[in-house]
């Protein structure tokens, strides 16, 4: 094989290697993640006051539980489509779907921090609503720009996802006026 022919075939291993690896690296999961934050955030604001612990909890404790349940319908999805599973497989669909949980992290922790803030409940509510939908943004333009979307697509995303935010955020002001 001439050295041309073998740069060409590295390149094209180095390009097929990247293609796989923003494949396997989907953001879907922090952007319905950060979605499932602001809900819980608006539908325990809605119900009244709860301590600062709860609210965290509810908010870890909301998005493990969702992500338990997108690695089961997974796995189950793949077990239908008659593919073996083992640890590495499993493993796989563990880390794909972790971004649901990891979407919740940044809300909890505006809430917990917000006391340094001077916020009161309420504020650590509106704080953490604002930090899930800024999340949601971020995944967002995360997942098309990692997609190798060109400009206008990630903005377009970008857009999508801030107009989402919105009705996320009017949600809340209806139901707390």
């Amino acid at each position: 094989m001439s050295r041309g022919a073998s740069r060409v075939g590295q390149l094209l291993d180095r390009r097929e290697r990247r293609a796989e690896h923003r494949a396997r690296t989907d953001y879907t999961g922090g952007v319905y993640g950060s979605m499932l934050a602001a809900s819980v955030v608006i539908g325990a604001g809605s119900l009244g006051s709860f301590p600062r612990a709860e609210l965290i909890l509810l908010l870890l404790l909301t998005s493990l539980v969702f992500w338990v349940a997108h690695v089961h319908a997974e796995l189950f999805g793949a077990r239908l489509a008659r593919q073996p599973l083992d640890r590495r497989v499993v493993l796989r669909v563990c880390r794909g779907e972790w971004p649901i949980v990891k979407a919740a992290v940044p809300p909890a922790a505006g809430i917990a921090f917000s006391p340094l803030l001077g916020l009161d409940v309420q504020g650590a509510l509106w704080l953490a609503l604002s930090v899930a939908v800024a999340g949601q943004v971020g995944w967002s333009v995360a997942a098309a720009h990692r997609a190798g979307a060109g400009r206008r697509m990630v903005v377009t995303s970008a857009a999508v996802n801030v107009l989402l935010g919105l009705v996320i955020i009017f949600v809340k002001i209806a139901l707390t006026h």
